[in-house]
């Protein structure tokens, strides 16, 4: 354990060295007094010498243990193992991931290992179960996407993570997760606190302190915003119009258009920045029409992804959805982004190869390779890898993605 201190890149050994390098100077200095108040021999010097250091190093470690103790009462591990995680994800790129669902969070747990600068940007556009509930009840936003990623960004074996996720299955509370009731009171209490109306995002700041989260989480707009969809009824001509994401996956159809109400809204601007200041953003994987596009429909969001210098890149799903997706191929996937949010948005798709079917069910349907010819090949990078998971081969699995986002980051980062 003694010799971790001493790694490469730990950020301890040079101010090690500073304090040493003090401590002989001023030896250096005090030597003639000493030495003629305290006349010794030479082997009493070396054993005094020897004494001298091992008690600096046992103060120097018991110091640093003093020290961190009141910060690490949420931490688990020994310091130097805490403080070598720190510095190599501190050092990490930075990332931004946006969507919302259950697909985002396999990108933020795959890329936290390698990274602490981690942004998800998140859709707060939901109205169905316990989210919907508490926006109509409290008129908050909805909290259930920001808590799914939270908790991706939290240590996996964290007690409070696992809090977060219960669900009540009795009584009044049936359906609510703790973590959205807990967001939703947070935000309450803050804005009686600060005589606010809108407080979700200094309740998102406490909340990333209390789980110690790897990054920050952040909505697209805190604007009050829902999703309507044109959807086609199957079998027929008919076009009918639905407001609330909880109503578009209840038709028997596939979706043509979807669209903000109101359509004109705010992008929270931490979000904006953070998407400009990024050395990498990742879309999806998620949902294409009720995580993707409600966020890449926020104008600042897309004007900000087509500024910024950041590598772009677009994780399109392992699997097709019913109403959403059904029998989209991966270009189809990349054209309806196109259709509602024009081009320039990303320049690299990855994608599924692989499709098994060990444990895959009956209802899975793999999302298929763009066609060879396509036109999107000409306007976009596609990269496409083993992504499956494989106990839910219908999902993506984390370290599979982050791989392969590394390895295209670090392919863009370092060609001519």
């Amino acid at each position: 354990m003694w010799i971790k201190w001493f790694a490469i890149g730990i950020g301890i050994k040079r101010w090690l060295l500073l304090g040493s390098v003090g401590i002989v100077l001023i030896a250096f200095g005090l030597a003639p007094f000493i030495a003629r108040a305290f006349p010794l021999a030479p082997h009493e010097h070396l054993a005094l010498l020897a004494i001298g250091c091992v008690l600096l190093i046992i103060s120097l470690v018991r110091f640093v243990n003093a020290l961190l103790a009141p910060y690490r009462r949420t931490q688990q591990g020994d310091v130097v193992d805490l403080v070598l995680d720190h510095q190599k994800r501190s050092r990490g790129m930075k990332l931004v991931a946006i969507g919302g669902g259950t697909g985002l969070p396999v990108t933020l747990r795959g890329m936290k290992a390698y990274t602490g600068n981690i942004t998800a940007i998140v859709t707060v556009a939901d109205d169905g179960g316990s989210s919907g509930r508490l926006r109509r009840d409290l008129g908050v936003a909805p909290p259930g996407d920001l808590r799914n990623n939270i908790v991706a960004l939290a240590d996996d074996d964290s007690l409070m993570a696992q809090l977060f996720q219960y669900r009540f299955d009795v009584g009044d509370l049936k359906g609510h997760a703790f973590g959205n009731l807990f967001i939703a009171t947070l935000a309450e209490v803050v804005a009686q606190r600060q005589s606010r109306g809108n407080s979700l995002a200094e309740a998102l700041i406490e909340i990333a302190r209390i789980l110690n989260i790897k990054g920050r989480v952040l909505p697209a707009t805190l604007d009050d915003v829902r999703l309507a969809a044109s959807v086609r009824l199957r079998g027929t001509d008919r076009v009918v119009r639905v407001l609330g994401e909880s109503q578009i996956g209840e038709l028997d159809g596939s979706i043509d258009m979807i669209a903000l109400v109101p359509e004109a809204v705010t992008a929270y601007p931490p979000s904006v920045k953070a998407i400009l200041d990024a050395d990498v953003v990742v879309i999806g994987p998620g949902s294409l029409y009720t995580s993707i596009l409600p966020n890449l429909m926020v104008t600042d969001i897309a004007n900000a992804l087509r500024a910024t210098p950041a590598l772009k890149i677009y994780v399109c799903n392992v699997a097709t959805q019913p109403v959403e997706t059904d029998g989209y191929t991966v270009a189809e996937h990349v054209m309806a982004l196109e259709k509602h949010i024009g081009r320039g948005v990303f320049q690299v798709v990855i994608a599924n190869n692989v499709y098994p079917s060990a444990n895959a069910g009956a209802n899975t349907r793999y999302v298929m390779p763009a066609p060879a010819s396509h036109e999107i090949l000409q306007r976009y990078e596609l990269r496409y890898a083993d992504l499956t998971d494989d106990e839910r081969p219908w999902r993506h699995d984390p370290k599979k993605l982050a791989r392969a986002i590394l390895e295209v980051s670090s392919y863009r980062t370092h060609a001519p």
